[in-house]
């Protein structure tokens, strides 16, 4: 078994959750949360490490720097 805790939040967080929660359609606020979290940090992995995303193109032949004849 998951051990738990208790989190003190406003009133209004507990709302915004729950409206969440409903909208994800998630057994807990556990479940929601994990989801809030996980959401960040691929948003933040994606800004760190997919920044020129779409600057950049696939190598071709011409790119490479040695010399294979």
């Amino acid at each position: 078994m998951v051990e738990s805790t208790t989190v003190k939040v406003s009133k209004q967080t507990v709302r915004r959750l729950a409206a969440l929660q409903r909208s994800f359609h998630t057994k807990s606020m556990d479940e929601t949360i994990e989801i809030l979290v996980k959401r960040r940090r691929k948003e933040t992995l994606d800004a760190v490490f997919g920044s020129d995303l779409k600057k950049t193109r696939k190598f071709t032949e011409e790119d490479r720097l040695e010399d294979r004849s």
